[in-house]
């Protein structure tokens, strides 16, 4: 077997398949396109998913890719295993409704032990198949040299991953020889399909043939698709550790150039590949993070604490923390990107593109988590410290879920840390808190099906239906084309009648209703018979599988198939989105015009009575700026600007200056939105005819929804007129009530009421500490001898913890005695402060040990200085104890 590059391997691939007749589909971004299901592209199958179930005809029935996907889903175990990665490449080849078992697995055989494609030994290669599927074992056995008892039938070959397609499956093997053996021979998992490491998978080809459908459990029961598929998946990670004959998939070309570099940072440690050592794991973890993290960044998504911005964190934190493991103290992840960038630049010349972007988001991250590091050490001192004073022989899993979910700690980390002060970790408590919070954050995704039952009624639907919302809201004279509905066993099929009280789907030969895109939410009407009689309500519109405009009804009265209708925009709610759709274009614009910078749209969406507009930008914009952009889009609506629309070719377009909205998918004709001279974008939607219309711009809030990415909702027209009057209604209720004759004069009225609250706060401080000095002269009188130093031990009564540092003052000033024990409460919160002079310092007696001893009884914690020293508590009860305990401390010095 000749060794070859990953490179050459996933070129081999397309290649191949491309020979067969198939459309190879450039790996697509790992955030999901109009999939609330995934969190990331999880398989190369993902992005196809909209033309197995039928919701959008493919633009060939033969597609070809190498994926990059994302699974998080078992972390903890990346760099202790062979195969463990958070990002890896899937390499497949798929038929909707074409080709089936007779074609791919021989071409499956052929592409695997040609030589004059990848030419690997046929004696080392083994396949499984699905018990009750014989014709696949059949085919295998005549169609193919595979040879005699390669053949296993395992009764997991079926895949099935809830409602939609689903399918026997076939699985590939590639016997790596008896060196790889990690089982005794007669052992039950020594064969092709078993837990082992001799028999590495390599291939599976999915028979996509079956419609599980709901309410059915039993695979027998599933009714055939309409439309057959087949869906392969090929790791290149894996099959790169074949022919590079790596020991594990890190020992490749994919990852030990940035193992190398790696090394290079460390304080002289070394990569073994002959062996597991805990360096490996840490130089494993560090490669397999900074892929992903490149990847994700590359591709559009940014640190946060949700979502896919967490997954982004969780990575980067769990790579600096294995970096210090190396002895890495300094930022040193960002250093690594060149060097995958280099390693995929031959098929994504993105990463190339956008390094200098990924190594600023890395390395502000970076030194975003040193500081949050030190704050969970920290806090893991506390905890650990509390166990103790508690006399508890194990850290809670609770507070060691809170370690990693706040601070970023993994468990083996805490683990560490609590065994050297002699504690253990309850991690079963631990997999409870991380189970709750898997369950709340599958409860915030949406509750679509990942993939939808095949619709063989709307994939075949051959009908046209034209859009004419360009020019009009009404038509008159439409055709009813098609009429979709559910028969009793909740099946859509085709129907010739809508009946009242029903909610069907309708499609119409034109239409001026428009479908949801790109943001921008449909169009709502009517549609009315010819004497203008109500037949139903339009509630919603989206493109079908070919195109169609396919409107959600909700029938009032009786209409059938081939019936003319008259069809009704509404009018109101189609101008009002159209209002804030333009609105939008021009706040994207006033951004890069005022903000400047790496300025790009993040997403949007356009309502009837509110815009909302994502986009990149590091940190807050502050009011000032944001008051900028506010006039210049005013400003432009009282220019009252032409707004223009042409359709032309793509790189015309770009000749124009038009620029590209995020989220949007072009093809060779592009629709050109100019608003004047001051925007001009690419875009599908709906507009104003002049910025006029808008009538009135007010931004209501800017926030932050994720690391470098801000959120701006803003309102247009009476809405934002509605906005500025309740701003000016509040304006005048202040100034009524501040006794000021106009609204304008409120900042000097509010200067002038901040001038007599700062004297007032002036005085009352001057006689607390007035009062603060009367308590001390008292209380320094109360003076008793404890062993050897004499002590003043008080429960005071002040106003707040400032008098009580003023107390402290005042005792260090006069000097009465060697210890204060000062305790007060306020609020039912307790607040205590021990202060000690040189001579007890030089005797060993500190007034943070003090602290830190007392103050569990009043249900705190605190700590400070040798001389001086604070805590809080919420147990007044305890301040007895406290003192009680104070005493014993001090006698023992």
């Amino acid at each position: 077997m000749e060794s070859r590059s990953s490179a050459e391997i996933r070129q081999m691939f397309l290649d191949f398949f491309a020979s067969k007749g198939h459309l190879v589909v450039p790996s697509k971004s790992l955030v999901p396109e109009d999939d609330p299901t995934l969190l990331w592209i999880n398989s190369g199958v993902a992005t196809l998913k909209k033309y197995f179930d039928g919701s959008v005809v493919p633009p060939k029935n033969r597609i070809t890719n190498a994926q990059k996907a994302i699974r998080t889903n078992d972390i903890e175990n990346v760099g202790k295993t062979a195969r463990h990665h958070t990002l890896f490449e899937m390499m497949g080849n798929f038929s909707i409704g074409d080709y089936f078992k007779a074609e791919v697995i021989p071409w499956a055989w052929e592409l695997l032990t040609s030589p004059e494609w990848y030419g690997l030994d046929k004696s080392k290669l083994y396949v499984t198949v699905y018990p009750k599927d014989q014709e696949t074992k059949q085919i295998w056995a005549e169609k193919t040299d595979l040879p005699d008892g390669h053949i296993y039938e395992v009764e997991d070959n079926f895949w099935d991953i809830g409602e939609g397609p689903s399918g026997p499956d076939s699985e590939i093997f590639y016997d790596r020889g008896e060196a790889f053996s990690d089982l005794p021979a007669d052992d039950p998992e020594m064969y092709p399909g078993g837990e082992n490491e001799r028999y590495l998978e390599i291939w599976n080809i999915v028979f996509s043939q079956f419609n599980h459908l709901p309410g059915l459990t039993d695979n027998s029961q599933y009714p055939e698709l309409p439309h057959k598929n087949i869906d392969t998946g090929m790791g290149l990670e894996r099959l790169v550790s074949v022919f590079q004959n790596g020991r594990t998939n890190f020992d490749t070309d994919l990852f030990l150039p940035i193992i190398h570099a790696t090394e290079k940072l460390t304080d002289n440690r070394h990569y073994d590949q002959s062996q597991d050592t805990e360096d490996n794991v840490s130089f494993k973890v560090i490669a397999d993070h900074i892929r992903a993290v490149s990847f994700a960044i590359s591709d559009g998504a940014l640190p946060a604490n949700e979502g896919r911005g967490y997954v982004i964190r969780r990575l980067l934190r769990r790579a600096v923390l294995h970096g210090q493991k190396l002895g890495i103290q300094e930022n040193f992840l960002a250093n690594l990107v060149p060097v995958v960038a280099e390693i995929m630049a031959s098929y994504y010349p993105e990463l190339g593109q956008n390094t200098a972007k990924i190594q600023k988001t890395i390395d502000n991250e970076e030194t975003r988590f040193k500081r949050t590091l030190n704050a969970g050490l920290g806090m893991l001192a506390e905890v650990i410290a509390q166990a103790q004073t508690d006399h508890e022989s194990q850290i809670s899993g609770e507070d060691a879920f809170k370690l990693s979910d706040t601070y970023g700690f993994p468990l083996e980390l805490t683990q560490e840390q609590a065994s050297e002060a002699g504690l253990t970790v309850d991690v079963a408590g631990y997999q409870v808190a991380l189970e709750a919070q898997r369950n709340r954050a599958r409860a915030a995704r949406s509750d679509d099906k990942s993939m939808g039952i095949q619709n063989a009624v709307l994939t075949d639907l051959a009908v046209d239906s034209t859009y004419v919302g360009w020019q009009q809201t009404e038509v008159d004279g439409a055709q009813v084309v098609a009429i979709i509905g559910q028969d009793e066993a909740g099946v859509d099929s085709l129907q010739k009648l809508a009946e009242a009280d029903t909610e069907v789907l309708v499609v119409f030969d034109q239409t001026p209703f428009y479908a949801e895109m790109g943001g921008q939410v449909p169009d709502h009407g009517q549609i009315l018979n010819q004497a203008g009689q109500l037949l139903g309500k339009v509630v919603n519109v989206q493109k079908g599988p070919k195109g169609q405009y396919i409107h959600t009804v909700a029938v009032v009265a009786d209409f059938a198939l081939e019936d003319t209708v008259n069809l009704r925009v509404d009018l109101q709610r189609h101008l009002n989105v159209s209002r804030n759709h333009t609105a939008t274009h021009m706040l994207d614009q006033a951004l890069r015009n005022i903000i400047g910078g790496d300025i790009h749209q993040a997403g949007s969406l356009v309502e009837p009575d509110y815009l909302r507009f994502d986009f990149t930008h590091e940190g807050p914009v502050d009011p000032a700026t944001l008051t900028k952009i506010q006039d210049l889009i005013n400003q432009k609506i009282a220019e009252n600007l032409p707004v223009t629309w042409l359709e032309t070719d793509i790189e015309s377009a770009k000749e124009m200056g038009a620029v590209a909205v995020f989220g949007e998918k072009y093809g060779q004709k592009v629709r050109v939105v100019s608003i004047g001279d001051f925007n001009r974008e690419l875009d599908g939607g709906t507009h104003v005819q002049s910025t006029a219309e808008l009538g009135l711009f007010k931004i209501t809030s800017e926030s932050g929804i994720g690391a470098g990415v801000r959120r701006i909702e803003a309102l247009t027209s009476l809405p934002a007129i509605a906005a500025f009057q309740a701003q000016a209604d509040a304006l005048t209720a202040a100034a009524k009530s501040l006794k000021v004759a106009q609204s304008l004069d409120l900042p000097s009225r509010v200067v002038e009421l901040q001038n007599d609250l700062k004297a007032s706060q002036q005085l009352v401080e001057s006689l607390q500490a007035q009062v603060a000095n009367l308590s001390a002269g008292e209380i320094f009188n109360q003076l008793q001898t404890i062993g050897n130093f004499t002590t003043i031990m008080a429960q005071v009564k002040v106003a707040n913890s400032g008098a009580l540092r003023q107390m402290a003052d005042t005792w260090k000033e006069k000097q009465p005695s060697d210890i204060l024990v000062l305790a007060t409460t306020i609020d039912d919160k307790v607040n205590l402060l021990v202060a000690a002079n040189q001579n007890a310092n030089l005797a060993g007696l500190k007034a943070g040990d003090l602290i830190k001893t007392i103050a569990p009884l009043v249900g705190g914690g605190g700590g400070g200085r040798p001389d001086l020293a604070q805590a809080g508590g919420k147990n007044p009860a305890g301040i007895a104890d406290a003192f009680s305990s104070a005493e014993t401390f001090i006698k023992e010095r």
